[in-house]
């Protein structure tokens, strides 16, 4: 499982011209679900996301994490982190989960994180258009099998 965390002032997510979820200062997580993932990549991957320490403090060192912050989170599924690009010039999605076990393991990742912080989401499968104010900007991967 592969998040990309974007630290945010704001952030939007569009289905068909109407917000389905916004958040103010927190992270933005696109998440791209793998083949062999499970819910052991979620038990690894969501303390880590929440804990991490890239908020800035008083002092504008990176020291708080976003529930040091009551921060929010906007979780957006994208199976696109999950492009193979080792041949040719056409990404390959063959490692990426499908649809129906992906969505699952997608709400679940959800719900595990609406236990400790206030989520939003996208709808998964559906073309979304995401307003990210990245503050900073900070961007950070993380990937559930290098943890």
């Amino acid at each position: 499982m592969i998040a990309l965390l974007q630290r945010v002032r704001h952030s939007a997510v569009r289905v068909e011209g109407e917000i389905v979820g916004e958040i103010g200062v927190g992270l933005n997580v696109l998440l791209g679900i793998f083949k062999d993932d499970d819910e052991k990549d979620i038990a690894l991957l969501v303390p880590k996301i929440l804990q991490m320490r890239i908020f800035e403090d008083n002092e504008g060192k990176m020291n708080r994490s976003l529930l040091d912050m009551s921060g929010e989170l906007l979780v957006i599924s994208q199976f696109t982190l999950t492009a193979n690009i080792k041949k040719g010039r056409r990404p390959s999605f063959d490692g990426a989960m499908p649809p129906e076990r992906a969505k699952a393991l997608y709400e679940e990742f959800i719900l595990t994180c609406k236990a400790h912080t206030h989520v939003q989401s996208g709808v998964f499968g559906a073309t979304m258009d995401v307003e990210i104010h990245n503050d900073g900007p900070v961007s950070i991967i993380v990937d559930s099998k290098a943890l």
